[in-house]
């Protein structure tokens, strides 16, 4: 078959539509966010390295490092989609960004860990009810699985096997897993008097075997089909942490995952049997969730 050197718009549509497909859909929403942003205050794709630096020197008190490292990357996409030169890369950009990190970084804040302890005290707040049910099986498989938000409110009946040894859940789709490849998360069951899967059973059989396990319940006590939202998640993390006396401004949804992988880590864990739960790739990767878990673990000064 001969290829044509030209595309007609059909064709070109056809290629747009497969790299769009190409990113998930809120890193899609957020790089229109940011390039609107970066619109909005007067550039153009493509841009110039000084346009771009001006852009940075011009949000570099106003703004985090990190919410200026986001935009980077946004304009960097926003220029290769479309067959632009990156201007990202120059030495310009480079040390502008370096230069406003040197006088105006400062350590980025991270949400405090849930630990095996914190969860609990959390659990043992959970009422007898429709709702404390739903909520004790959202933290417990939230810390166990060591998920994101987004993949706690995904689960799907579907995806959890239960068998002797405890339960299995299927991811199918993750941050870091957009081709859907999947991979599966084993839970024991507990040794003590808090066993995740029977946790989890109890409140799909409350749920009526619903598909989506967890969803929003109305004061009438009416479960609804549709799944929770992502905010959701961190607004029961807060509430419980409350209930248990921790302060509720230091905590959000991704206190689960971080406080799976710092109790872990505490617990003398290896770092490859943490990530076969987490899915990171890489310890550099797992070390950023791990809050200061094992600091004290061999320490330089403890010769006293």
């Amino acid at each position: 078959m001969q290829l044509t050197q030209t595309l007609n718009g059909t064709e070109i549509n056809t290629i747009r539509y497969y790299v769009e497909e190409s990113l998930a859909d809120n890193t899609r929403i957020a790089y229109r966010k940011d390039l609107q942003h970066f619109k909005t205050w007067g550039a153009v794709i493509p841009s110039s390295p000084e346009i771009v630096a001006q852009y940075l020197s011009a949000h570099a008190e106003s703004h985090s490092i990190a919410t200026l490292c986001r935009w980077l990357v946004s304009i960097r996409k926003g220029h290769t989609m479309q067959g632009h030169s990156d201007p990202t890369k120059s030495d310009l950009v480079k040390l502008t960004l370096k230069g406003i990190k040197r006088v105006h970084g400062k350590p980025q804040n991270q949400a405090s860990p849930i630990l095996k302890d914190d969860l609990i005290i959390m659990l043992s707040h959970c009422p007898d009810t429709m709702k404390g049910k739903r909520d004790a099986a959202l933290l417990i498989l939230g810390f166990c699985a060591a998920l994101r938000r987004s993949e706690l409110v995904a689960v799907k009946l579907s995806d959890l096997e239960f068998n002797n040894q405890g339960m299995i859940l299927t991811v199918p789709r993750s941050k870091v897993d957009q081709l859907g490849k999947g991979r599966k998360i084993a839970i024991p069951k507990g040794k003590g008097r808090i066993c995740p899967a029977i946790i989890l059973n109890e409140w799909i059989k409350i749920n009526s075997m619903k598909e989506n396990i967890f969803c929003s319940i109305s004061k009438g006590g009416q479960i609804s089909d549709e799944a929770l939202s992502d905010r959701a998640v961190s607004d029961i993390v807060k509430y419980y942490a409350k209930k248990a006396g921790l302060d509720p401004a230091k905590y959000s949804g991704h206190s689960l995952r971080s406080g799976l992988c710092t109790s872990a880590a505490q617990h003398g864990v290896s770092s490859w049997k943490i990530r076969q739960q987490t899915g990171h790739s890489s310890d550099s990767m797992l070390s950023r969730y791990i809050r200061d878990g094992n600091l004290f673990d061999n320490n330089a000064a403890g010769l006293f």
